[in-house]
């Protein structure tokens, strides 16, 4: 009798020694996730999909704070849970004070999934610090997108693509004369979410064009609205900009703005009257910088190497899908190397956008390393 009831107690002992992990799965348990939560150094508090999906979502909710784990640069930047901040764990301890001052705030881990080990290192990491509501996605991102889940970017990767004129396109969810027209993300285009199903004109013919989404940062959920009917309209490329345009700001600066009173500018032109004349356009430079608008038609490459103070690059090949967004409420003075290109490009921008007051500076220009320029006759 004793040796059955010392069989029976280490029998339970074993079962609770070797017991998995708890999975939190909507409110249930889930058995094939549960096989998973036993592998060696996994954090114990596990969740799915389903359950970072109600925090996943605009405006961000109070009380919780999903983080990611990975490499900013490589992994976060192109790619993310919406609302999710960055804290990568091989930088814990150098950006612990970005975490919730709170400690009984939900925190939620994750990071390249089932296989990486991030998430459950930042954890441990976490409730060492006294964090005492700790959970890990340990599926991660690459279930989050497998599950239909959308997508983030974060504002320096938009930030790159803009300046590298890539082939996408950048909507402002925001009202138009309350919000767009005081300040937007360069080169966005304005599709209020009120008027969404009125301005389908605007969105790209090819449904595989990426489609970026932006509106008033984390407690706006227009973006977020309008990202989920382009889904629906069959757009395979849908992503949202959380931190929106409050972000921009604080990171870049204002964006432009439309229907403002520009300086008064004189603009001089050569025998070909759509060419500003040299002279005319240092003075400008010189004198009133923010009463035009520069754009820089080369290759971003070349841009990267020098343009002009305050320039914008949209290269040459991209004029026709980006002219739309341009406004009459400056002159613009499209530039390249040697004036080739920016004639082009006057030609394309005037044929999408014949509102725009235009001109091209016909003319060689050479940049220096200091910021300097040289600007000679053709």
């Amino acid at each position: 009798m004793k040796l059955r009831h010392s069989l029976l107690c280490a029998g339970m002992l074993t079962a609770l020694v070797f017991a998995p992990c708890e999975v939190v799965v909507g409110n249930s348990m889930a058995a094939d996730a549960t096989v998973e939560a036993s592998k060696a150094g996994w954090y114990s508090q596990l969740v799915d999909a389903e359950f970072v999906a109600k925090y996943a979502v605009l405006p961000k909710p109070d009380g919780v704070q999903i983080i990611d784990s990975r490499p900013a640069a490589r992994k976060f930047d192109p790619g993310h849970i919406p609302t999710a901040m960055n804290l990568p764990d091989g930088d814990f301890d150098k950006l612990v004070d970005q975490l919730p001052k709170d400690k009984s705030t939900l925190l939620i881990f994750y990071c390249d999934g089932v296989e990486c080990m991030l998430s459950h290192n930042s954890a441990f990491r976490a409730e060492k610090l006294g964090y005492t509501n700790i959970k890990v996605y340990a599926a991660g991102y690459p279930d989050w997108l497998k599950k239909g889940n959308m997508g983030a970017v974060s504002l320096p990767f938009l930030k790159k693509k803009l300046d590298e004129g890539g082939p996408l396109t950048l909507v402002d969810s925001r009202p138009k004369e309350r919000k767009y027209d005081k300040g937007h993300i360069p080169g966005a285009i304005n599709i209020p979410d009120s008027d969404f199903d009125k301005m389908l004109d605007r969105l790209p013919a090819d449904k595989a064009s990426p489609l970026y989404f932006y509106c008033e940062g984390l407690s706006c959920k227009l973006s977020s609205d309008s990202a989920v009917k382009a889904v629906k309209l069959g757009y395979t490329q849908v992503k949202v900009v959380p931190e929106g345009y409050p972000g921009w700001v604080k990171l870049y600066g204002a964006g432009p703005t439309t229907g403002a009173v520009a300086p008064k500018v004189v603009i001089q032109t050569t025998a070909d009257k759509d060419a500003i004349a040299i002279p005319s356009f240092e003075k400008i430079l010189k004198e009133a910088p923010d009463s035009v608008v520069l754009i820089d038609v080369r290759d971003p490459a070349e841009f990267a190497k020098g343009t002009f103070k305050g320039a914008i690059n949209m290269p040459v090949a991209t004029v026709e899908t980006r002219a739309v967004d341009l406004t009459a409420d400056k002159p613009i003075i499209f530039f390249c190397s040697a004036g080739g290109r920016s004639g082009d490009a006057l030609d394309k921008a005037r044929k999408v956008n014949p509102k725009i007051k235009a001109y091209f500076l016909d003319a060689n220009v050479k940049w220096t390393a200091d910021g300097g320029y040289a600007i000679t006759e053709n």
